[in-house]
């Protein structure tokens, strides 16, 4: 597959997991843009073994585990957006997560993920 198939690709991945809250960069503006869409989201996160809400759970719980507070409100925010979680899975992802990352980094997102739901209208 050719860069510009694996980027075409990797943008209409990238749209349908992040929809309006993470916009698709233009192709060119940069090389590590160029390269997280042809490879992460081209590559990556189109492979039909794992379903697009399983790899967002992996991927929040690095995310916690690495105590990332804006990114982890960006993955909150398109997890219930595009269904995969109900607020309250949100919020019970983050009791799960603090048993592995622990209690300190995890609390810092608590806040974070009220943020996140109040933004995405949910209650």
């Amino acid at each position: 597959m050719s860069d510009s198939e694996r980027r075409r690709k990797g943008a209409a991945m990238m749209q349908k997991v992040y929809g309006d809250i993470v916009p698709v960069p233009p192709a060119g503006q940069s090389a590590f843009g160029d390269l997280m869409l042809e490879e992460l989201f081209g590559e990556i996160w189109t492979r039909e073994t794992l379903s697009v809400r399983d790899r967002r759970l992996l991927t929040m719980g690095v995310i916690a585990a690495l105590g990332e507070k804006a990114v982890w409100g960006i993955q909150v925010r398109a997890a219930i957006a595009n269904g995969e979680l109900t607020p309250e899975q949100a919020r019970e992802t983050l009791i799960h997560l603090a048993q592995y990352a622990g209690y300190p980094r995890v609390s810092g997102l608590l806040p974070v993920t009220e943020d996140a739901i109040a933004a995405s209208g949910a209650a």
